[in-house]
């Protein structure tokens, strides 16, 4: 064996052995783990707080919010400026799945009650696309995957499903934070999922 494919094999044992590193810490959270951080956008972003979303007995979904730096206050979180991720776990029981169209119905209800009337027309055409980009999945299930990011080096907010872009981009830093103020606002709908995402005691 010469030397250089010597070399190229030491190469690739490193290689695979770095595949091999611990993960980074996570949150464990209702029984799943939330990394404290992950790379979005060419940035770090840190675990701001996670939350769950029950309707009546059942839960729907457990959310997570990360940023470019922790913040326990909506209006920090709203000042920030690059990327931006808030995560949604559907954990509803196996047995069953749920219309889109509900999270259609939450987010247009969200947003006109969390913002002024000028904020609500500045956004109105964008709300109704990205809402038409959630209807289109149709519906979801135990397991799935619901990643709402502010990218705005590509576009804007982005929303993908198990991976899979739906839509296209949003532009605006004013859509994003209608569209958060839905979970962190002051006239939300989960006063527990707000704390949680605020990284405070539920």
């Amino acid at each position: 064996m010469n030397a250089q494919r010597r070399r190229l094999l030491a190469t690739a044992a490193v290689a695979g052995l770095a595949g091999l590193a611990p993960a980074a810490h996570a949150r464990r959270y209702e029984g799943q783990d939330f990394p404290d951080t992950l790379q979005l956008g060419g940035s770090t972003l840190a675990l701001n707080g996670a939350g769950k979303r029950q309707v009546a007995i059942y839960p729907l979904y457990l959310a997570a919010l990360y940023l470019p730096q922790k913040a326990a206050t909506p209006d920090a979180i709203y000042a920030q400026t690059g990327p931006k991720r808030l995560e949604m776990r559907i954990v509803i029981p196996l047995v069953k799945d749920v219309s889109t169209q509900e999270f259609v119905k939450a987010i247009s209800k969200g947003v006109s009650r969390n913002t002024t009337e000028a904020e609500k027309a500045a956004v109105a055409a964008r709300v109704e696309r990205f809402n038409a980009a959630i209807g289109d999945v149709g519906r979801v299930k135990k397991g799935d995957l619901l990643c709402i990011d502010y990218l705005p080096e590509q576009g804007g907010t982005i929303l993908t499903v198990n991976g899979k872009v739906w839509g296209s981009p949003i532009a605006g830093q004013d859509f994003y934070i209608a569209f958060l103020k839905v979970f962190i606002g002051d006239h939300n709908s989960d006063a527990k999922l707000r704390a949680g995402l605020l990284g405070q005691p539920g």
